[in-house]
């Protein structure tokens, strides 16, 4: 970034207030796209596609070409931490990811089969991407938090409610923890990785952290996430962190307090006047549409749009949904969304 390019996604993470608020959107780059699903036809299943740069970088770039977004996230998987701790990730057509199950009294081995070279790819697809990217945009690196990405090593997959995984950190608790440490000193390094691949922020996507006592929470969420927030920082990285702690529901001004990220994503449930009043003063946030807001279209999408950006008016506010864009949405309704918000 150089000093005369206003990047209007970093001015709001650094606490200023634009009007209207920059946009982007969580999974912009997929299966909504034609052009993203021809070139995904391209590889030879999912994980490949997330481990090929050219490709991988090709999809980040195509809703910037199209719609012009302030900022765009690179195009890879949460799962990927797990493929470099040794564990075998795979994608089932109309399923999702598939894992072997992990018993978590095993969590040594995953230290000793870490191999950090397996995300180089990633790396390169940050450069591949940078490159490309307008001056006036912000890429993106992300990782999934800890706990999301323990829930698919124990369960073998994706979960309703995680009940396995909870069990474990209950029952195993020493085992747990220790192997929540090594997940996150993984992710840490990870997203470091990213930060000197070219990405300019960084986003911790914890999406399952719905539904858990608070001090399960302070163990699995919270003190996970600040421990990759300190590693990431005393590897000298100052970097934007946006923390998602999905369903976090009145733990979110918690979550700010104590994990030391920049700015928070917020779901679709959460009530901004509640919020506003009980997050950390002038603390960023980003949100958080509903994304069947966003497959209706029409009048709807327009009204909920303007009570977004009403009610964070008053806060550094970057429009985004409350969830990932689900593959039947319009491109019409994209279009929509992006004028609604900055033609107010």
């Amino acid at each position: 970034m150089t000093d005369d390019v206003s990047k209007p996604i970093l001015n709001v993470l650094k606490g200023e207030t634009l009007s209207p608020p920059p946009i982007w959107m969580m999974r912009q780059a997929g299966r909504y796209l034609a052009e993203y699903r021809e070139v995904r036809s391209r590889a030879k299943d999912f994980i490949d596609f997330c481990f090929s740069p050219d490709l991988a970088s090709e999809v980040t770039l195509q809703p910037i070409r199209r719609f012009g977004f302030d900022a765009a996230i690179m195009f890879a998987d949460i799962l990927l931490i797990p493929i470099a701790l040794g564990r075998r990730v795979w994608f089932v057509t109309g399923e999702g990811p598939k894992l072997d199950p992990f018993d978590v009294a095993n969590f040594q081995e995953l230290a000793d089969r870490r191999e950090d070279s397996v995300l180089a790819s990633i790396g390169e697809t940050l450069r591949l991407t940078k490159a490309e990217l307008p001056a006036e945009m912000t890429l993106i690196g992300f990782a999934g938090a800890p706990w999301t990405v323990a829930t698919y090593m124990v369960e073998g997959g994706g979960s309703k409610d995680r009940f396995k995984t909870r069990v474990a950190a209950y029952d195993q608790a020493e085992a747990f923890d220790a192997m929540m440490n090594i997940i996150a000193d993984a992710t840490a390094d990870y997203l470091v990785m990213q930060a000197h691949a070219g990405a300019e922020v960084l986003k911790i996507f914890d999406s399952w952290a719905e539904g858990l006592p608070e001090p399960l929470f302070d163990r699995v969420i919270i003190r996970p996430t600040k421990r990759i927030v300190d590693r990431i920082r005393a590897q000298g990285v100052d970097l934007p962190i946006i923390g998602f702690p999905r369903g976090a529901g009145t733990l979110y001004p918690k979550y700010a307090r104590e994990t030391g990220v920049t700015a928070l994503a917020l779901d679709t449930a959460v009530d901004p006047k509640w919020m506003d009043e009980n997050l950390p003063a002038g603390l960023p946030v980003q949100g958080h549409l509903d994304p069947a807001v966003l497959r209706t279209g029409g009048a709807v999408l327009k009204a909920e749009v303007d009570r977004l950006v009403d009610a964070w008016s008053d806060r550094p506010h970057i429009f985004n949904l409350g969830h990932g864009i689900t593959p039947d949405v319009p491109v019409a309704h994209v279009e929509q969304l992006i004028r609604s918000v900055r033609d107010r």
